[in-house]
C-alpha cells in the first residue's frame, strides 16, 4: 500500500466514522423526537378518554334524569286521571240514585240555594218529575214558594235555580266540579296511600 492509498483509506475511516457519528447523532435524536411525541400522543389519548368517560357520564346522568322526569309525569297523569275518573264516578252515582233520594237531595238543596223565595228551579229532561217532587217538598219544609219551570235545562243532573236575571247553577256537574277543586288534594291522599 502506498502512502496515497494509506491517506485516502485513512480519510475514508475518518468520514465513514463522522458519517457515522451523525447518523447515529441523527438515529437518536429521531428516537428522542419519536419518543417525545408518543408521550404526547399518550397524555393526549389520555385526557381525550378521561374527557370522553366524563362527558358519557354527564350524558348518563341527563338521560337518567330526564327518564325518571319522564317517569315522574306519567304516574302524575295516570294519578290525576284516577282522580278525575273518582269524580266523575261520583258523579254517575249522583245521577243515577234512587228517586226518593235524589228528590230529598234536590229538595235540600233548593232550600239552601233560594234567597228570595220565589225562584223558578229548571231541572233535565230526565229529572222533571223528581224535580216537581222535590219542589213541592222543599215549600213545605221551608214555606217558601218556588215554581217548577217548563223549560228544560242541558245538564246531567241537579237544577238551575233562576229569579229574574239571577242564576244560581246547581247543577250536578257543577257542584261535583267545585266540589274537586276543593278537595281534589284530600282525595289522591286516600286514592294514593
Amino acid at each position: 500500500m502506498n502512502g496515497l492509498e494509506r491517506i485516502t483509506n485513512r480519510i475514508e475511516a475518518e468520514a465513514q466514522n463522522e458519517i457515522d457519528g451523525i447518523l447515529n447523532a441523527g438515529k437518536a435524536e429521531t428516537k428522542r423526537i419519536v419518543d417525545s411525541w408518543r408521550a404526547r400522543i399518550d397524555a393526549e389519548n389520555r385526557e381525550l378518554a378521561d374527557r370522553n368517560e366524563k362527558a358519557a357520564a354527564e350524558r348518563e346522568e341527563r338521560l337518567k334524569s330526564a327518564a325518571e322526569m319522564d317517569a315522574r309525569k306519567t304516574i302524575l297523569a295516570a294519578k290525576q286521571k284516577m282522580v278525575d275518573e273518582a269524580y266523575e264516578l261520583a258523579l254517575d252515582k249522583l245521577c243515577k240514585m234512587p228517586d226518593a233520594d235524589k228528590t230529598n237531595l234536590l229538595s235540600e238543596l233548593l232550600v239552601r240555594a233560594s234567597s228570595t223565595g220565589t225562584e223558578e228551579a229548571v231541572f233535565s229532561e230526565a229529572d222533571r218529575a223528581v224535580g216537581e217532587k222535590a219542589v213541592a217538598q222543599a215549600n213545605a219544609a221551608s214555606g217558601k214558594s218556588l215554581t217548577l219551570s217548563k223549560e228544560t235545562a242541558p245538564i246531567r243532573g241537579g237544577f238551575i235555580l233562576r229569579d229574574r236575571n239571577v242564576e244560581v247553577n246547581c247543577a250536578f256537574e257543577t257542584l261535583v266540579r267545585l266540589q274537586k277543586a276543593e278537595s281534589a288534594g284530600a282525595v289522591a291522599k286516600i286514592l294514593f296511600r
